[in-house]
């Protein structure tokens, strides 16, 4: 039989193709082209924590033990900026009051959104535009809303003191004063940031199975047992975690005290923030100012260390 019959003789299969071996190359291109976006994503995000994160931190360690001015060549000189920066009268007050702006920020900053969301989360009417209005404050660009209360604090004709008139109380001299410049400060803190905790406690009550309250409720729980006994352990990690990341953010606290006391009266808001900017800008002494910012990043890297350890630990569970 020819090989022209043979052909003839075999069924024709519509489809069918001869096995070419796989094109390796060819796969690995098309997986590059796929994944080309992902990683210049990747490559932008990081070079931009390498100039902006990652290598301000090394130049401030390395600025730490140098006296540097940035206009003469730096000299090393060991722990004497840290040892001048330790005999400045003004190193104690300034983390004494970072100290006690970050432990009334807690009392203060960290009850207030929470409760102002547990009630949000009570109404039945108007969620919305509450939400608006909590968050408008953090939509402020910072300074505006830091000098929109330097208005509201001003002793002759300001909001504050016009509303004490109205119930016959003296005039308070909010940020003349020793006794309430730091508090008048915590105010400006927790208005500005009330929105962004609020609503994160907002969506952590949302969360919780209405199964619970519903329980909570046949038992005859009120409000304040509901929230005891449901609303705080079924939002205990969310609860840790705020607290711990409004501790890092509150001791660095820097533009109220600079916007609004300029560090007074008496060096009763200066804040170590606000003295580092002084060291660097005002005295000329970016050594100094680089071992108080390391001091501090230190003492942040404790509670950051403790942040990531609690949500590693609740992870796990």
């Amino acid at each position: 039989m020819s090989v022209t019959e043979e052909r003839i003789r075999r069924p024709h299969v519509v489809g069918a193709t001869e096995s070419q071996p796989p094109d390796d190359h060819g796969a690995l291109r098309r997986a590059v082209g796929r994944n080309l976006t992902a990683y210049g994503f990747l490559c932008g995000a990081l070079i931009c924590f390498a100039l902006f994160s990652w290598y301000p931190m090394i130049r401030e360690v390395v600025l730490s033990f140098q006296q540097n001015n940035f206009v003469d060549p730096g000299v090393w000189v060991g722990f004497d900026n840290f040892k001048s920066v330790i005999a400045d009268p003004a190193f104690r007050s300034a983390w004494l009051n970072t100290a006690v702006f970050s432990g009334m920020a807690l009392v203060i900053g960290y009850a207030v959104p929470f409760v102002l969301a547990v009630v949000l989360n009570e109404l039945k009417h108007a969620k919305a535009y509450l939400r608006f209005v909590v968050y408008l404050p953090v939509m402020l660009p910072p300074a505006v809303a830091v000098l929109l209360f330097k208005w509201f604090y001003d002793p002759g004709n300001g909001l504050f003191n016009q509303a004490l008139g109205v119930v016959n109380i003296p005039p308070l001299g909010w940020l003349d004063s020793t006794n309430t410049a730091l508090i008048s400060l915590v105010i400006v803190s927790t208005w500005m940031n009330l929105g962004t905790g609020t609503l994160i406690y907002l969506a952590a009550l949302q969360s919780i199975p209405g199964d619970l309250y519903e329980s909570a409720e046949l038992d005859g729980a009120g409000l304040f047992k509901r929230v005891r006994h449901v609303t705080i352990p079924q939002t205990r990690l969310i609860l840790l975690v705020m607290l711990l990341l409004q501790i890092v953010a509150t001791m660095q606290v820097f533009i109220e005290p600079y916007l609004l006391t300029g560090g007074g009266p008496e060096n009763a808001t200066v804040t170590v923030a606000y003295l580092m900017y002084q060291y660097a800008f005002n005295f000329g002494d970016f050594g100094g100012g680089s071992a108080l910012g390391l001091m501090l990043m230190v003492v942040l890297l404790v509670f950051s260390t403790i942040y990531l350890r609690v949500s590693r630990e609740e992870d796990a569970r």
